[in-house]
């Protein structure tokens, strides 16, 4: 594991993003909020799945520090021209190293959910495009893909 105790705590933010691509049948269950077999609303399970996942980052990635972070937001979006879901997800942290592995697990973790509550009704779900968007602070400054 890397030192970083001599790094000063900064405001650190990163966005990361994932799509899950369905069949339009499927993705017209996920609008109902109905999931596959009535396993409940895809969107606000997938959300609060991200945003758990963030939260225990370094326990999932080897070597990966313990961030004390202070917010988390997932967005999932339908598109229907996907068609799936557009996930994006925000960590944000005041400490001396990135959130960057923080904000992928919670878009990674988003996806994998939408899979699992859908995956009764289409086994040819495709998770694509998990990267990190964007990322602001520390010695490295600001990036954007």
């Amino acid at each position: 594991m890397v030192d970083v105790a001599a790094k000063p705590e900064t405001a650190r933010q990163a966005v990361a993003s994932a799509e899950v691509r369905m069949s339009a049948a499927t993705l017209r269950l996920v609008q109902r909020a109905t999931g596959a077999r009535g396993k409940g609303d895809v969107l606000a399970v997938a959300r609060l799945a991200g945003i758990m996942a963030a939260r225990r980052t370094s326990e999932l990635i080897p070597l990966c520090h313990p961030v004390r972070l202070t917010g988390c937001d997932v967005d999932l979006v339908i598109d229907r021209k996907l068609p799936g879901v557009r996930i994006r997800a925000a960590a944000r942290a005041i400490d001396r190293t990135g959130v960057e592995m923080e904000a992928l697990v919670a878009a990674s973790t988003a996806a994998l959910t939408v899979y699992d509550m859908v995956k009764g009704a289409e086994r040819g779900v495709e998770i694509r495009s998990v990267r990190l968007e964007q990322k602001e602070g520390g010695a490295s400054g600001p990036w954007r893909r």
